[in-house]
């Protein structure tokens, strides 16, 4: 389980929530990396505002950049430990971001 900031979208409404989340809840992909930072910039307070239609998917965890170490991989790219950098890439919008 982890924390994250979630924003959804319903009938309801445009909502953001600090909500607790476990990896099954995750997209599958071919890499897990295990967050240690994140910035909140001007992308970001769009998303989590709603003000402009930055995420593409929902629910999402916004932060269109992170880094960490990657806890497991599928990829010959990166392997277990690996410190990674991400920016961009649609993390925040179609992928999980990192604000978490």
């Amino acid at each position: 389980m982890f924390k994250c900031l979630l924003i959804d979208k319903d009938e309801n409404g445009y909502r953001t929530s600090i909500a607790e989340l476990s990896e099954e809840k995750l997209a599958q992909g071919n890499v897990l990396v295990k967050n240690l930072y994140s910035t909140l910039n001007y992308k970001d307070a769009l998303a989590i505002t709603g003000k402009a239609p930055v995420i593409r998917s929902f629910p999402m965890i916004p932060g269109i950049d992170f880094r960490g170490i990657v806890e497991h991989s599928e990829s010959d790219e990166f392997k277990v430990g690996d410190k990674v950098l991400l920016n961009g890439f649609g993390v925040g919008e179609k992928h999980m971001g990192g604000l978490s």
